[in-house]
C-alpha cells in the first residue's frame, strides 16, 4: 500500500462528479425552456423534497418518465449533457402534484450508485429543491417570493429585490501529525465507535485556513500549521460546500474545549485496521468526502470488513 503525499488532490468524489454543461444563458429565454420541457427527447427528474425517482434492479438509474405538468416556476433547468440532451428538475412538492407511485430514494441512498452524468444532476436539482422550500419569502420585507431564471433565483415582487440560492462553506480536515497519525472525532451526539474526521462550518469574514485552524482548536485543542487544500464535494443537507484540507498538528494533547467531541482518537494505520477488525471503529459512509479524506490518508480503500455508521 503506497501512502500519498498530503498535498495530492482527492480523487473524483461521488457528488462531485458533474460533467452537465449548466447552460446559464438558457435560463432567461422563457420561449426555449417553455419549447425544451415540451421535447420527446428531454430528460425531466422528478424530485420530491430530498429525494429523486429512480429505477432498475440496483436503483441506479433516474427514473425520467414525463411527470403530471407543473408550473413553470417549480421547472428547474439543470442544463444539457454530453450528448446534447436537455435536462429539468420538477419539483413535485413544491407544485403541489399527487403521488405517483414512483420508487423515490434520496441522494444519500443512490448518490453511489449513480453515474457520473446522473449523480451530478441529482445534486443539482435537490439543492435546488432545498433551497426553495426553504427561503419562501423575502428576507428584507417578508413579502412571498416567485422564482425566477429557469429556479436559480428568487424575486420580491414588492420591493423587486433578486435572490440567489445559499451554500454553506464547511471545511472538513485529515489532521495529521509529525508520525502521520489521523486524528478522528465523535461528537457527543454519536452512538459509541463512530466517529469521523472533524469539521465545521466557516465563520463570516473568515478564510477557509482560519476556519480549519479554529475548529481543530476549538474541538480537540490542538494546535494547525500548515494547511493544505485536497478538494471539494457538494453536500445539499440542506445547503453545505465541503472543503476538504489537510491540517498538520503542532501539539498533540487532545483537550475538549466546546463541548462538541466527547472522544478523540489518533490513529495509526496498523492501529485503525486493528480497530475495524475488532468492530470498534465505525466510519463514515462510502459517499461522504470523510470517507474519501480518510482512504486518502490511509493508502486506499479501507478494508472490507469496515463497517460504516448510519447515514
Amino acid at each position: 500500500m503506497t501512502t500519498p503525499s498530503s498535498t495530492e488532490p482527492l480523487p473524483d468524489l461521488a457528488l462531485s462528479r458533474a460533467v452537465v454543461d449548466r447552460a446559464a444563458h438558457h435560463r432567461t429565454d422563457d420561449e426555449w425552456l417553455a419549447r425544451t420541457w415540451t421535447h420527446r427527447g428531454t430528460g425531466i427528474l422528478r424530485v420530491r423534497g430530498t429525494s429523486v425517482a429512480v429505477r432498475g434492479e440496483l436503483l441506479e438509474q433516474l427514473d425520467v418518465d414525463t411527470p403530471a405538468d407543473v408550473a413553470p416556476e417549480h421547472r428547474y433547468f439543470l442544463g444539457i449533457d454530453r450528448d446534447g440532451r436537455p435536462w429539468f428538475a420538477a419539483d413535485l412538492d413544491a407544485a403541489g402534484a399527487p403521488d405517483d407511485g414512483g420508487h423515490f430514494r434520496t441522494l444519500r441512498e443512490v448518490g453511489t450508485l449513480l453515474d457520473a452524468r446522473d449523480a451530478g444532476l441529482v445534486v443539482h436539482a435537490v439543492s435546488l429543491a432545498n433551497w426553495h422550500a426553504a427561503h419562501t419569502h423575502c428576507p428584507r420585507c417578508g413579502t412571498p417570493t416567485v422564482p425566477e431564471n429557469a429556479g436559480h433565483t428568487r424575486r420580491c415582487p414588492d420591493d423587486r429585490s433578486e435572490h440567489y440560492p445559499r451554500t454553506d462553506p464547511a471545511v472538513i480536515m485529515l489532521v495529521v501529525d509529525d508520525d502521520d497519525r489521523l486524528l478522528l472525532g465523535r461528537q457527543t451526539t454519536w452512538p459509541e465507535k463512530r466517529f469521523s474526521t472533524l469539521a465545521g462550518f466557516v465563520e463570516p469574514g473568515e478564510s477557509l485556513e482560519a476556519a480549519v485552524r479554529r475548529e481543530v482548536a476549538e474541538e480537540c485543542g490542538v494546535r494547525v500549521g500548515a494547511v493544505t487544500y485536497l478538494g471539494s464535494q457538494p453536500w445539499p443537507f440542506p445547503s453545505s460546500l465541503m472543503l476538504g484540507f489537510t491540517a498538520h498538528a503542532e501539539t498533540t494533547d487532545v483537550v475538549r474545549h466546546d463541548g462538541e467531541i466527547a472522544e478523540a482518537r489518533w490513529y495509526d494505520r496498523a492501529a485503525m485496521r486493528a480497530d475495524i477488525d475488532a468492530g470498534e471503529l465505525l466510519v463514515s459512509p462510502s459517499i461522504s468526502i470523510s470517507r474519501r479524506l480518510i482512504e486518502h490518508w490511509y493508502g486506499g480503500p479501507l478494508p472490507e470488513n469496515a463497517r460504516s455508521w448510519a447515514r
